[in-house]
Parts: C-alpha cells; structure tokens; sequence
C-alpha cells in the first residue's frame, strides 16, 4: 500500500492506472475506522481494480461547538487495517493544501434542498462541509465508482445528488449498515460513549424497529407516530434531536402514493450524537 498525502503525487500514479484502464473505486474517510469502513473498502475492492481511501478530517463540517479538536485520530492502526485488506493507496492530504486560501475564501458546492432538512437543520452547513470536500477529492482521486455508508444516509444522498447535478462520471454506492451485535449502528463517534450510555445506546434502534413494525401493521398517523416514539426516547434517557419518515429518494414528507419511505433519527445519549436509519416499504 503506497502513502500518499501530495496532490500531484496522486495525479502522477493516477495518470499510470488511467493508461492502463483500471477501474478505480474510492471510500473516503476522517479516519479512526471501524468494520463498517472496512466494509465499504471489501465492497469496493469486489467491483474495482485499484482501491484508494482517503483520511481527511475536514473542519468544514464541523460546526462552531462541534468535536473537531477531538475527533480520535488512528492513523497507525487505521493503515495497518487498510494494508491488511489490500488497499492501492492511502491518500492523507494535508488541510493547508485543501484549503490553500483558508475556509473563509474557500469555493464551496451546496446541494440546495437536500443540505438544508433534518440532519441539515440541526447542524447548518454541515452538508455544504460534506459536498466541498467530497467533491474535491473526486477532482482529485478521479474515481470511476466511489463507496459511502448507509448510516448517513442523508448525506448520502446529497452525494448522489451533487454527483448528479455536476455531470460527474462516476457511480456512487450506499453499502448497508454496520451494526454491533446489539444493533448499535457503528460509529467512530460510540467511542465518546460511557458505561451506562453504551449499554442505552442500542435502544435506539429497537425504538426504530418498533415504529417500524407498526407501520407494517397499518398505521399511518406518521406524525403521531414519530411524536410518541421521540417521547418514548425522552423517557429512557434521549435527547431526540430528530425522529422523520420521508420519501428514501428526496427526502421529502412522504405522500399518499409513496411506497418506498425511509426512517431518520438522531439523538443525543450525553454529548454523544448518534444516528440511524431503517428503510420502509409499504
């Protein structure tokens, strides 16, 4: 596995496989990785010649009381993962060269709509952080197929949305959610979590279920429904951030004519913010 944190080190060896046809995928990453990056990598290296991963933790998405500054950071260990599953390169731009002129001057890409509900309202900016920098890596990394978690789901499709919007040749692909044993979708941010909020965290997804199973079942009051669930959430220990059904392709409420919906969720368990997701099909 080659190291590579220059840009027009990049360009070089990428210019080496352009000529040689391979297809190229890439998962890009802020590092401290788990299974499900690992999964995305495994995934990627099914369907493509070359696997590049970046490590690149951006301070675009980062709001002002966010955890930027402490945001874990494990290079050593996250190299030997990659090398151990045969990646191409680890790409490790350096901030000064992604943000040359600072991120008050910095170009910025936003996907209108999609950046500003649910996840967007809680965290403004969060996406326009998210696009910028995806962006600028596949200008950088010239993917043909690129590999993005289903746990941000919301994100990943402001990618899709964004990929789309700008004409960019390549595809991009959702891989499923990774999950601990207890159904604890994993997260490099579970770490912030205490005893006690550890053992809570997975009642998160049950909930989900159990609103989900209801539906199932017939009800379609979804307002009602997500307002009882958040409520139930409060009581076991959860700051609901967001409890949403919406339409799984624009994220819009769902109407009477959708089939396909997706369940949003955010909450708080202390400081720590998790997240999750359970598609529907009517």
């Amino acid at each position: 596995m080659q190291l590579i944190s220059e840009i027009l080190d990049l360009r070089k060896i990428r210019r080496t496989w352009q000529n040689s046809a391979k297809v190229i995928a890439f998962v890009p990453t802020m590092g401290n990785l788990h299974q499900g990056h690992l999964n995305l990598v495994r995934e990627a290296k099914k369907q493509a010649d070359i696997v590049v991963v970046s490590i690149f933790v951006n301070p675009m998405q980062f709001g002002p009381d966010e955890d930027l500054d402490a945001y874990p950071k494990t290079l050593e260990s996250d190299s030997r993962l990659l090398q151990e599953l045969g990646v191409d390169v680890l790409f490790m731009p350096k901030a000064s060269d992604i943000y040359a002129r600072g991120l008050e001057q910095q170009t910025f890409v936003e996907v209108p709509g999609l950046s500003y509900m649910i996840c967007g309202a809680s965290r403004p900016g969060h996406f326009r952080g998210v696009a910028t920098i995806v962006c600028k890596l596949f200008n950088m990394v010239q993917p043909n197929l690129a590999f993005f978690g289903e746990k941000d789901f919301q994100q990943l499709q402001v990618i899709k949305a964004m990929v789309t919007d700008l004409s960019m040749n390549l595809k991009v692909f959702g891989v499923a959610t990774t999950r601990d044993d207890d159904g604890l979708a994993m997260s490099s941010r579970n770490q912030y979590l205490k005893g006690k909020e550890r053992k809570l965290a997975p009642t998160l997804y049950k909930k989900m279920q159990q609103l989900v199973s209801e539906i199932d079942t017939g009800r379609r009051d979804f307002l009602t429904l997500t307002q009882e669930y958040k409520l139930q959430l409060a009581e076991l220990g959860f700051n609901p951030d967001y409890l949403e059904i919406r339409n799984v392709e624009n994220l819009l409420q769902p109407g009477h004519e959708d089939r396909r919906l997706v369940l949003l969720a955010a909450a708080f368990l202390g400081k720590t913010r998790l997240i999750d997701n359970l598609q529907i099909r009517l």
